[in-house]
């Protein structure tokens, strides 16, 4: 029997699936820490982790779903790695850690990046790195340089949480194009290390690791990690990839048209464009995906949206009656028309959104009638006004020349109710597909990509179990679009 292993690198837990290679299926599954991992937050808007942390957290994974599985160290095929985006891990020429790694909801470095956009220009910055430098991985390092100057002089190479991972378990010190891109220190107009931002923060080239393909060998576990995790030294590390990236890898997200998207507390619409672009006003982000090369461009364009799930949460809390499901919320709101009678939710009570340019427009209700609306015109209001929140984002993406065709999800959170399923499809025109998988399962396929078990994408997710599909309700398609045309004019108000 062969296996997969990967891993999933989060902020709260890292978890690791093995997967069976001829079936495709994961036979084991785990996560560390039991509760969520600790934050170190010395100041207000700072944010770091311990990297020391993830990998005992990787070693407590590792050693259950071995355990769980009964596989042996011998039928390890390879390992994948997925992380948590845009953080900062700095060692010296020991491969010592010289500081806390700075993570991705820190938010220190947003000063450096705003100086570096204004200073370099915003039409450079967006021709070359498809983004503003913003809170990025280079800003983060320009903080440390300005304001550590003992560490900085130290720093050997400069990591992402993957990147670091990767190190420990191979002992070699390298990274990708897309990690590079979502650290803002890739030039994509010139298909290299983006030298004028180098230049700019004064950063030596010598702190960037080699560069490896996405799905490649990129070094082999050494027989120090093998004991300290339980498995066989020699086994390659065949993949890595940011998160998101690997979010949309995970549901089979490939090509031209096709979108990954997550509803949780907050929002991602993730989609592939074949064309170097970007967003002139910098509402969404833009890095290279997992199978952009020079000669195939694959650029996944990333809107994230603070106000969707916690909206829904907070409308449990407050609205519904006092120990009501969400699945009894799901089945109060379907009893109300679309376009929920006239009444519009904008759901942005989550701190600024940047698809609105970084305002904070807060949520607002619009258009209550005292004597027609109930509590399932609200319920069904706010499903609606979340679902339309991603049709304006998803428009900002149309704008740059992406198609949406098909929008892939994992069967989880605001995708397990029908209104929220069939309201997006309905008002997009959109095909939305349903599926049972997760970051870690899909690190794993990644690594079978990444040492040939599995010759392409189809071959990998070829098992993938698809849950539902939902298609366009022709019939109902005006009434979609009409009441986003209510939710948007309340936009536009404010």
């Amino acid at each position: 029997m062969r296996y997969l292993l990967g891993y999933d690198i989060g902020s709260s837990s890292v978890k690791a699936s093995l997967v069976n290679v001829e079936t495709g299926k994961c036979v084991a599954s785990d996560f560390y820490p039991k509760k969520e991992a600790e934050i170190i937050a010395v100041r207000p808007g700072w944010a770091e982790q311990h990297p020391d942390m993830w990998w005992g957290n990787l070693r407590e994974a590792t050693a259950s779903v071995m355990q769980k599985s009964g596989a042996g160290k011998d039928e390890i095929a390879a390992v994948g790695i997925s992380y948590q985006m845009h953080g900062l891990v700095c060692v010296d020429k020991d491969q010592n850690v010289l500081r806390p790694a700075i993570i991705w909801c820190d938010s220190r470095a947003v000063p450096y990046g705003e100086k570096a956009f204004q200073t370099l220009g915003e039409e450079r910055c967006l021709s070359h790195l498809l983004n503003s430098p913003g809170n990025f991985t280079a800003s983060k390092l320009a903080w440390v340089k300005e304001n550590e100057p003992g560490v900085y002089e130290k720093i050997d190479k400069i990591m992402l949480p993957g990147d670091y991972i990767a190190m420990k378990l191979t002992g070699e010190v390298c990274t990708t194009v897309s990690g590079l891109s979502e650290g803002m220190f890739w030039d994509f107009r010139n298909n290299e290390v983006a030298g004028f931002l180098m230049d700019y923060y004064g950063f030596d080239r010598s702190l960037i690791p080699d560069i490896r393909p996405t799905f490649s060998e990129q070094g082999r576990v050494t027989a120090r990690a093998a004991e300290e995790l339980g498995l066989k030294e020699g086994i390659p590390v065949a993949y890595r990839a940011g998160d998101q990236p690997n979010n949309a890898l995970s549901l089979n997200v490939f090509n031209p048209g096709e979108i990954a998207s997550t509803a949780g507390t907050s929002g991602v619409v993730y989609g592939v464009n074949g064309t170097v672009n970007y967003d002139l006003k910098s509402r969404v982000n833009t890095f290279a995906h997992v199978n952009h090369t020079s000669e195939q461009t694959r650029l996944g364009v990333l809107l994230c949206i603070n106000g969707t799930g916690i909206l829904n949460s907070w409308m449990k809390r407050t609205v519904a009656p006092e120990g009501m499901s969400y699945a009894e919320m799901n089945g109060l709101a379907a009893q109300v028309p679309i376009g929920a009678d006239g009444i519009s939710i904008l759901p942005f009570g989550n701190g600024a959104e940047r698809m609105l340019q970084n305002r904070e427009a807060g949520c607002s209700v619009h258009g209550v009638n005292f004597n027609l609306h109930t509590r399932g015109h609200l319920l069904r209001a706010a499903q609606e006004g979340i679902v339309f929140s991603f049709r304006y984002g998803i428009d900002i993406m149309k704008g740059m020349g992406m198609k949406v065709e098909k929008i892939h999800a994992g069967h989880a959170n605001m995708f397990l109710s029908p209104v929220f399923r069939e309201t997006l499809a309905g008002v997009t025109g959109a095909v939305i597909e349903l599926y049972d998988t997760d970051g870690s399962v899909g690190a794993a396929k990644g690594a079978g990509m990444g040492i040939g078990i599995y010759k392409d994408n189809k071959e990998a997710f070829a098992t993938l179990d698809r849950l539902a599909v939902i298609e366009p309700d022709e019939i109902n398609r005006q009434a979609y679009q009409d009441a986003y045309g209510r939710w948007l004019d309340c936009l536009k108000k404010l």
